[in-house]
């Protein structure tokens, strides 16, 4: 099953290596893999390379220990002429506890050329809703 243009959803196993001396993810680790999943989620839409211009919030709402699972869910909320704002939050999953909200952030991406540039974007293979 495919995902709509600028949606994405992965997963991430929180690992030893990604935590602090608390034994739970990492902030700065938590800002990557948002940032990787808005990356990927504006970069669906756009159709062509993207950057990130700002991210005008992230909260870490709880701690997510070693061993949980991260689910993180990026989508295109606003799209302009070249830029768009994507919006992640990240689930925390263990088996046989129901899944919690860890993390959320938003993030201003800007689609590019060649040169790294911004670049107009062509949304016109966006589907539209009609109204019913």
């Amino acid at each position: 099953m495919t995902s709509p243009l600028g949606t994405v959803e992965l997963r991430e196993l929180v690992l030893p290596a990604l935590a602090n001396h608390h034994g739970t993810l990492f902030a700065g680790q938590s800002l990557q893999l948002l940032a990787k999943a808005a990356f990927l989620a504006a970069r669906s839409l756009a159709q062509r390379e993207v950057v990130m211009a700002s991210v005008s919030g992230v909260d870490f709402l709880q701690p997510v220990p070693v061993g949980h699972q991260l689910l993180l869910r990026a989508w295109v909320s606003r799209v302009g002429r070249s830029s768009m704002t994507v919006c992640v939050t990240a689930l925390a999953d263990t088996p046989g506890v129901p899944q919690d909200q860890v993390l959320k952030g938003v993030f201003e991406m800007v689609a590019v050329d060649a040169l790294g540039r911004p670049a107009t974007m062509d949304c016109s293979y966006i589907q539209q809703e009609t109204p019913t």
